[in-house]
């Protein structure tokens, strides 16, 4: 599977004043009238956190809410590389990972691993909070999964369109073929079970340059809202990589929106509407809002069919052909996964509101091209008229008879059919090649690409997949 399907966490801005750290614990404070001044976040006895919180009047709660999400994602995730230079990098500067302005000529791992050196024991967590090895075989704990995520996982800036996720897609998401449970990592609360947080991986090989090696590709790093100030994103990191040493894998690759040390290549995020009238309704960010809904109707306009001869969707029987293609087209990427013919059945074979894939077959009955994109929903909130959203993610294109700019439109084509309402694209491969003739408008959204543990020099954005 492509890289391309693990946002980073987003800042947001909400004044014009980061508050410190001492502000937030202020706020709290305040919060708790008559009360010895304490920390009102440490469970003493039976008392539950989330508790104590919803206790508070509503005003006063989201006052504090506020103010966490400008302390812990305003302040401390720099979006680019600028304000990346004035930041102080406290974990990540202990982690086997290359510093920001690193010239980097060689390739290999920065710290060799051995199992002698992998910690046995889990790591500790604040007071109140317990380790759960997450079954996603259970309806049960997926619901539980995407209520933790659909809360708290990143939104819009502006806090009016949030992720959406469902049991089948989480499923699609972190149970490939050579899943292991084990890097399902959950976080609880002692007194009730609640699950505050979570982080996953998934065994993948991974070409960088030459060099073929098997990573965890890490996914949905996720903490509930009200525990930001518990430090815990760092303990899941620590955990997931003990976890993943334990398999005698040492190293990762992962995405995020925020700039971290120290990317190795640097994408932008690509819009185009399908839904013009409900994507200005809702503001939806990449949209031009000075523009009339005439004007945008007319600019987004689509053909009412597709145009490429044999184009079809994917069928089972098709997986081999497909794996042949992507085998092929893959090899032109410096930075590019290496899929088995079972993982390629997983990631592509067309799930309802989950994957689509369509193919073309020339008239000897081979397969030349391939496109696929995948489903992500979202919520709008506080709409007086419109509740949720659908975006269709471009996955892979890959094009060896057919025009990119055909097959891309005749993509655009069927996911309009199928009721999104925007279609999304990196400027990663050869996507340029079509972005712009078919007015995909480009956003302020950049996509960094990690790996962890490796070093290697940088890589241009068409040479990523």
């Amino acid at each position: 599977m492509s890289f391309k399907d693990f946002p980073g966490k987003r800042e947001m801005s909400l004044s014009d004043k980061n508050p410190t750290e001492e502000d937030v614990v202020s706020l709290v404070k305040q919060s708790k009238k008559k009360q010895k001044k304490e920390d009102a976040w440490r469970p003493e006895g039976p008392k539950d956190p989330f508790a104590m919180l919803d206790a508070l009047p509503e005003e006063k709660q989201q006052e504090i809410q506020r103010a966490l999400h400008l302390f812990s994602m305003g302040q401390n995730m720099p979006k680019t590389m600028q304000d990346a230079a004035r930041h102080k990098y406290s974990f990540w500067d202990t982690q086997p990972v290359p510093k920001l302005g690193d010239s980097i000529t060689t390739h290999g791992p920065i710290v060799e691993g051995g199992a002698s050196r992998v910690r046995e024991e889990p790591y500790s967590l604040p007071q109140g909070f317990y380790w759960d090895t997450l079954d996603l075989t259970s309806l049960t704990v997926l619901r539980e999964l995407c209520t933790l995520l659909n809360a708290n996982y990143t939104g819009d800036d502006d806090n009016t369109i949030r992720f959406h996720f469902s049991p089948e897609y989480l499923q699609w998401a972190l149970q490939p073929p050579n899943r292991l449970a084990q890097w399902h990592c959950g976080v609880r609360v002692n007194t009730n079970q609640k699950l505050v947080g979570f982080i996953a991986a998934v065994p993948l090989d991974v070409r960088i340059y030459d060099t073929e090696k098997r990573m965890a590709q890490v996914k949905f790093l996720c903490v509930h809202k009200k525990l930001r100030l518990k430090r815990m994103t760092p303990v899941l990191v620590r955990e997931l990589t003990r976890r993943v040493n334990q398999q005698g894998l040492y190293q990762a690759v992962y995405t995020a929106e925020v700039v971290l040390p120290a990317p190795l290549s640097t994408c932008r995020y690509w819009s185009r509407a399908l839904n013009p009238r409900k994507l200005l309704d809702v503001n939806y960010p990449g949209v031009n809002r000075n523009m009339t809904l005439q004007r945008a109707l007319k600019l987004n306009r689509l053909p009412e069919v597709t145009k490429t001869p044999g184009l079809r969707p994917m069928t089972r029987e098709d997986v081999p052909g497909i794996h042949s293609l992507l085998q092929a087209n893959l090899r032109k990427f410096h930075l590019s996964p290496v899929l088995s013919v079972q993982e390629v059945q997983h990631w592509l074979l067309p799930r309802d509101n989950v994957i689509d894939t369509y193919v073309v077959q020339g008239d000897d009955g081979a397969l030349t091209d391939a496109v696929s994109f995948y489903s992500v929903s979202s919520r709008v909130l506080n709409h007086p008229v419109h509740t949720g959203l659908r975006a269709a993610h471009l996955l892979y294109l890959v094009s060896t008879a057919t025009d990119p700019v055909d097959l891309m439109e005749d993509a655009l084509v069927l996911a309009k059919a199928k009721g999104f309402d925007v279609f999304t694209a990196l400027d990663v491969m050869e996507n340029r090649f079509f972005l712009e003739k078919l007015k995909f408008c480009i956003t302020v959204k950049n996509l960094y690409y990690y790996l962890y543990n490796w070093m290697c020099p940088n890589i241009s954005r068409d040479k990523v997949l």
